[in-house]
């Protein structure tokens, strides 16, 4: 009898640890959760007109951009390759600190970029397509 006891003492001690752990878990999960935006750069006032993208004084936005994606902020960008500007896809707690990131972009404060933010969900397709 002693013995099934101290088995259930130990199983429902077991069980409230993982119950425990599994709860802080799903509060990191969460703390951690990221939103998803876009932003798409267009040629701002300091823009140099008549040149394209690649000959644009970008040096240091490159290096902002660098930056962010080692911070894990920034997941994709690039120029458009029609010489319009570029586009970012952040992905960061809020809003404001996206509109942080991006204010604080040496582009944007040159003014060789404008932008528009705008929060993007994402779909993944793998579910809807056949595989065949």
């Amino acid at each position: 009898m002693k013995i099934v006891i101290t088995s259930l003492m130990f199983s429902l001690t077991v069980a409230l640890y993982s119950s425990h752990v599994l709860a802080a878990a799903d509060e990191q999960q969460q703390a951690t959760a990221k939103t998803t935006f876009l932003v798409i750069y267009r040629p701002g006032p300091s823009w140099l007109v008549g040149k394209p993208v690649s000959e644009q004084p970008l040096k240091e936005h490159g290096k902002y951009m660098l930056s962010l994606y080692v911070k894990g902020s920034m997941k994709f960008a690039g120029p458009l390759t029609d010489n319009a500007g570029g586009a970012v896809v952040l992905a960061v707690a809020d809003e404001s600190e996206a509109k942080a990131i991006v204010t604080e972009d040496p582009a944007v404060k040159s003014g060789i970029f404008v932008y528009e933010m705008h929060p993007w969900e994402l779909k993944p397709r793998d579910k809807y397509a056949k595989k065949k």
